[in-house]
Formats: C-alpha cells, structure tokens, sequence
C-alpha cells in the first residue's frame, strides 16, 4: 500500500510518500527568483513536476506501486468537503484558475500527470473553497456582496478529526470551534461534520494576522481610495498579503513579534496582544453562533508553536470548552488519510463539479 502526496507552495513543493506504516516527507525550496521567472501559475507545472521526480528518486521510491496520487486542492469552484476525483472539468478549471491563481492549483495537475504514470486514482481532498457555509452565514450585511468560504479547509478538517479521535467520538457528532492560526487565519464552526461559518482568510474577513488586515471599517477603505494612496487592485494585495502585523511592524515573523513584546517593546506589545484580541473574539462570536454548544476549541497552524500566543488565546476562550493545540500543519498526513479512505475504506471518491 503506497501513496504519493504532492503539497504546492508559493515557493516550495511539500512531498509525502506512505509505504508499509510509514509516511517519509520531503520539501523542496524554490528561489523566488526562479518563481518569478514564471508569467503564469501552470507555466510551473513542468519544473514542479521536474523536481517530485528528482525527489522519488532520491528517495528510492520511483518505482513504487503507487495505490493513488494525492495534491492538494486548489482554487476551483465551490465545493462540500471531502475526496474528489480529478477529471476534465477540474483539470480545466485549475488550469484557467477559475477562482483565482495559486499554487496550490498546481496540485491536481500534478497529481493527473504521476497518476497517469502509475496508472492510478488521481484525487484531491478538502481544497481552499470547502464551502459547508449555512445560509445565514453568507449574508454580508449588503445585497449584492456574499460572504464566501475560503480558509484553511484541508488543515482544519485534519485537526478536527484528531481531536474528535483523542475525544473518542466521530467528527460528524462533535461541534467544534477550529482556529487555524499562521500567515492567514481562519476560525471555523465546524457542526457535525460541516464547517457552516468560517471567515474568508483571503480577502480580508475576520481578525487580522501576521499578513493580512482581516476585516477592515468601510469608510476608512474608502478614504483611502478617494485620497488616491491605494487602487482597488492594490488595496487586495495589501489586504492579502502585506497588512496586519505588517503593515504596523514591517514583519511578519511572530518568533520576533514576540521576542519584540518580551523586550517591553511597546508598539510590538500592543500589536501582538491586539491579534490575540480580535482571534479571541472571532472564537466568541462563533460560539454565540453557536448557541454555546461548543464541545472543544482546537487552535492549529503555525502561530500555535508559540507556548505566549496559546496561553494568552486560551486565558480567553477556556470558559467557552475545552482547548486542544495541535501546532503546526498536517495537510501531507491529512491527504495521505484521504487517499486511504477512500482506497482502503471504501469512502466514495465525490465527483467535480459536484453538481454533474
């Protein structure tokens, strides 16, 4: 039983490989000065692909019988949670980028090529766009303007999975409140098995994070607009990928954030006790949605290395349930489970677009 997963990142390619028990991991960095070579996202394919090659053989694994080739999803049109085949329709969709360019687009692609070398199942699992949201979470407040799912879906459904496991209970009987805390944030209902309210990482929805500004006063954008200092396009970019603690600090690296904090450094004290703040009321908010039958909180991603960053977060929320931390990522052993349960288990593998 051997599976191949393939992770795309902005400038590296995480690889996972299960055989026999074991999973070995691999990553390989790629220059931003080789990324930038590239005009379009797909134009990466062949150089990706170049290096999950060099990888299997510098693992010895290139000629493993692999059961199914696993990547990562990308940002295709909405879809529920779960394990989806890769064909035609979401080849096209993550070659054209229908809902925007990422790298993580990459993944299915890559998985179709070394599957059709293996002559196996291509698949993907819980890509950005899960969209689980009920219908009372997608109104904004203004007709016309929806509020959208895209967050840190395959992460957060992983961690929630452990947890429901340590808890002794299945996923789909838990309410969970999941915080996936890195370079974006994302803070998810998750009730019995669906995700019916989370914020939109991406664009500018939620507490605001080492990188991006979360949600913003609309007068204030405004201004900013009108005044000239921003485009619309770059006020996104901002919003993205250059806001939050950056924009108050010009750094994203929360190890200095905090180093920063502990040195009395006050700005960096405020700014860093005002991300807990508003993560703390996002969590909050969420369990009055909830009408506080909440059966844990689960705070995960890379911000959750940091003992100050939990203990501060978790002073705030243990009166809403318990909290468990898995740091870290886990979307390689998170695709490879998918891979397996839908060889192994037998859990169907869903169709895209998943209306057909």
């Amino acid at each position: 039983m051997a599976y191949l997963a393939i992770d795309p990142g902005s400038t590296s390619t995480k690889l996972a490989v299960y055989r026999d028990g074991c999973i070995r991991k691999g990553a390989v960095d790629h220059p931003r000065a080789l990324i930038d070579t590239f005009e379009h996202m797909t134009d990466q394919k062949a150089m990706r692909r170049d290096v999950v090659n060099q990888w299997l053989r510098d693992q010895g694994f290139s000629d493993l019988p692999f059961r199914a080739v696993i990547g990562r999803g990308g940002l295709i049109r909405p879809v529920p949670g779960g394990v989806f085949a890769v064909n035609g329709a979401m080849l096209d969709d993550l070659a054209t980028g229908v809902n925007g360019q990422h790298a993580s687009n990459l993944g299915g692609l890559l998985a179709h090529d070394f599957a059709r070398r293996f002559h196996c199942p291509a698949l993907i699992a819980d890509p950005v766009v899960v969209d689980e949201l009920a219908p009372v979470a997608r109104l904004s407040g203004l007709s016309g303007i929806e509020r959208k799912s895209i967050f840190h879906a395959l992460n957060q459904k992983a961690v929630a999975r452990i947890v429901a496991q340590k808890l002794g209970r299945a996923y789909g009987d838990l309410n969970l409140i999941v915080a996936h805390l890195g370079g974006g944030i994302s803070v998810g209902a998750h009730v019995r098995g669906r995700v019916t309210d989370v914020n939109d990482a991406l664009s500018g929805d939620g507490p605001f994070s080492p990188e991006r500004t979360g949600g913003l006063p609309v007068s204030g954008v405004a201004a900013l607009i009108r005044s000239g200092a921003m485009t619309p396009d770059g006020l996104e970019r901002t919003a993205a990928g250059k806001g939050g603690v950056f924009s108050y600090l010009g750094i994203t690296d929360v190890r200095e954030l905090v180093s920063r904090s502990e040195r009395n450094d006050e700005r960096a004290s405020l700014v860093l006790s005002g991300m807990i703040y508003q993560i703390a009321k996002e969590i909050g908010g969420l369990a009055a949605a909830m009408d506080g039958r909440v059966d844990a909180v689960v705070l995960t991603g890379g911000l959750a290395h940091s003992t100050h960053i939990v203990a501060t977060l978790t002073a705030k929320i243990r009166f809403i349930a318990p909290v468990f931390v898995e740091p870290g990522e886990h979307e390689l052993e998170a695709l490879i489970d998918a891979a397996r349960r839908v060889i192994e288990h037998g859990e169907p593998a869903l169709t895209y677009p998943p209306d057909d």
